[in-house]
């Protein structure tokens, strides 16, 4: 009978304890969902249970951590934004079907007359746009372009890349302009261009005028002639270096399409070598060629003259010439000094050069043939000692295949 009647006396002393429990557990449980739902904002009163305590402090800890993380995530987003939407670039995120998922208020300005565009299709938009930024983003190209609309002519660059994000592709595309970049790059390049004229013709001018004076003078004295003679070949030297000089100039300038055709490798060895002396490695390739037999001649000159003024004898001015299915490859190696690195990276720029009578544009022209060619050319020095000029192209057959195989397997054949 005792025991009966301590039972209710029990029943509530259990509640009592456990009841403060489960009031935590559920809270907890209640915080827990609003942490999987995003909601980092509510913070439990901790008990007096001094167990029950420590676990609800861990929660207040955690759920104050998130809420700073989640704050400094959304600072650097909102600058992120921020940046991305004042950047002068116009960028386009597409996904993969087409549509446009993120765009900055250049994109908008440029493609929509400033009018919003995300969620749009990116095919339905374009036809708003000039054709040559249509052209350009259809192409998936990257490099630069022409347009001119009511404010001008426009020089702009494209960049494409691609990525997957939450399991599908996505496609980002940069335009940005170039026009001030490039009409500052031109100007400077004209300056240059002034500059080296204007020093090379004071340099044979001012000679010319005072041997003419000269000339002008021993005529008018008997027994002078073999001294008149001398000043005339003086002035005729003098007048061949301007005309070559100006040949220079106008050769780089107007260098017109390549055109192609079948060749032989054998009658390309053949117009070279009695001009200029070298070594042939290895076999040719039974396979012709498919290149401008002028272009190509005048660029081997160009570099086997190159190796020789780099102090290369011409049994070690060498020249390879391979072929397979993608394409043509061909390298010059020498003996000579070798260049420094600062030289190796602007030799193929037009106007550079380390000679003293030099006029910069031998091996700017073998790089503007190689280019047209749709090509490309590298500069290395050896190991031991000389240069490797490899240049390499798709040639007839046109398959895809990245430049820089080219070149690692046309640098291999040079060793």
């Amino acid at each position: 009978m005792g025991l009966l009647a301590s039972l209710p006396l029990l029943i509530g002393l259990i509640r009592h304890t456990i009841g403060p429990l489960n009031s935590t557990i559920k809270s907890l449980q209640n915080g827990l969902l609003n942490f999987r739902d995003g909601d980092f904002s509510i913070s439990l009163v901790p008990p007096k249970d001094n167990e029950l305590r420590q676990i609800t402090l861990l929660y207040n800890e955690i759920g104050e951590h998130l809420r700073k993380e989640r704050a400094h995530i959304y600072q650097r987003e909102l600058l992120l934004d921020t940046v991305i939407q004042t950047s002068p670039q116009a960028l386009l995120l597409v996904d993969q079907s087409d549509r446009i998922i993120y765009s900055n208020s250049s994109a908008k300005q440029l493609l929509n007359n400033g009018k919003p565009i995300q969620g749009l299709l990116l095919q339905k938009l374009l036809p708003k746009s000039p054709k040559e930024i249509v052209s350009a983003i259809n192409s998936w190209k990257n490099g630069l372009f022409n347009y001119t609309d009511t404010n001008g002519p426009h020089s702009m660059h494209i960049g494409n890349s691609t990525f997957v994000l939450n399991a599908q592709k996505h496609r980002l595309i940069v335009l940005r302009e170039m026009t001030r970049e490039l009409t500052r790059a031109e100007v400077e390049v004209w300056k240059k261009v002034i500059r080296l004229i204007s020093h090379e013709l004071n340099n044979s001018l001012a000679p010319i005028s005072s041997l003419a004076h000269s000339g002008k003078v021993l005529v008018t004295k008997p027994g002078k002639e073999q001294a008149l003679e001398k000043v005339f070949d003086i002035i005729a030297d003098r007048c061949k270096h301007l005309t070559e000089f100006t040949q220079g100039y106008a050769s780089f300038a107007k260098l017109p399409p390549p055109s192609c055709e079948t060749i032989a490798w054998q009658d390309l060895v053949d117009r070279i070598m009695p001009i200029q002396a070298f070594s042939l490695k290895g076999s040719l390739p039974d396979e012709p060629g498919y290149f401008d037999l002028i272009q190509l001649e005048q660029a081997l000159l160009n570099l086997i003259k190159n190796s020789r003024e780099a102090g290369s004898n011409s049994e070690d001015i060498e020249l390879e010439i391979a072929t397979d299915t993608f394409g043509q490859k061909l390298v010059l190696s020498d003996r000579g000094c070798g260049m420094s690195e600062k030289v190796l990276e602007q030799a193929l720029l037009p106007f550079f050069s380390t000679k003293e009578q030099g006029v910069g544009l031998g091996l700017a022209l073998c790089r503007e043939i190689i280019d047209a060619h749709d090509g490309y050319i590298q500069l290395l020095n050896r190991p031991s000692g000389g240069c490797k000029f490899a240049f390499g192209y798709h040639g007839k057959i046109k398959k895809t295949r990245h430049v820089t195989s080219y070149a690692t397997e046309a640098l291999q054949m040079g060793k």
